[in-house]
């Protein structure tokens, strides 16, 4: 196989596993097994065990001597460092996107918390929502033109989906964190980066609050 399909199997096979990870199939502490994964997903073993060693460079999957490799799990004093980081990171991002943005990018992020917006007279879906506040925040991460930053919260972003919440399931949960989306693209066209940076903070840190609400 030529290396360049070799690596697009890899890149499959890694995003066929997350996906089972952020779907709750292979749950914290689930083991993946490279034999049983390659049966499961009808590929070679190689794939399988390159992906592996992705999602434990991630830290979506935790390696030990002798249970092998195991999705991770998150304790909550984990998860509010996982949070803590990324607020300060995800404000960085939407304070240095604001000064980048072209009135293309402004269109493009009005018009996705436009959609939102409509979708709130819908069911929720937690994997639609989840994947449209996903691009969100992917297009003002890619906007900003920080690798560094952008790798970082890819990872920090996968670490917050291995705990379970409504986030996107519960109606006020919905409204809220849309809501705190239109303030950040409202920031980023007035060209304001410190508004924009701190309605960006204050989009994770109320998230992670409601996260924690019983």
């Amino acid at each position: 196989m030529a290396s360049t399909e070799r690596a697009l199997l890899t890149d499959s096979v890694h995003d066929a596993l997350r996906e089972l990870i952020f779907s709750g199939e292979l749950a914290s502490g689930s083991p993946l097994s490279v034999p049983a994964l390659a049966a499961r997903l009808n590929v070679s073993r190689t794939p399988v065990r390159e992906a592996v060693q992705q999602l434990i460079y991630e830290g979506l999957a935790w390696h030990t001597r002798n249970a092998g490799a195991r999705v991770a799990s998150l304790d909550a004093e984990t998860l509010k460092a996982v949070f803590d980081v990324r607020e300060v990171l995800d404000g960085l991002a939407a304070f240095t996107a604001t000064r980048t943005a072209t009135h293309g990018t402004v269109a493009q992020l009005r018009a996705m918390v436009q959609m939102q917006y409509e979708l709130l007279d819908e069911p929720a879906d937690q994997r639609r929502d989840s994947q449209l506040d996903l691009q969100f925040h992917t297009l003002i991460r890619e906007t900003a033109g920080n690798r560094p930053l952008g790798e970082a919260l890819s990872r920090l972003d996968g670490q917050s989906h291995l705990f379970r919440s409504d986030v996107w399931t519960a109606d006020l949960n919905r409204r809220l964190a849309v809501s705190e989306h239109e303030r950040i693209v409202a920031a980023i066209e007035a060209g304001d980066a410190e508004g924009a940076r701190s309605a960006a903070c204050a989009h994770v840190a109320g998230i992670f609050v409601r996260t924690q609400r019983v």
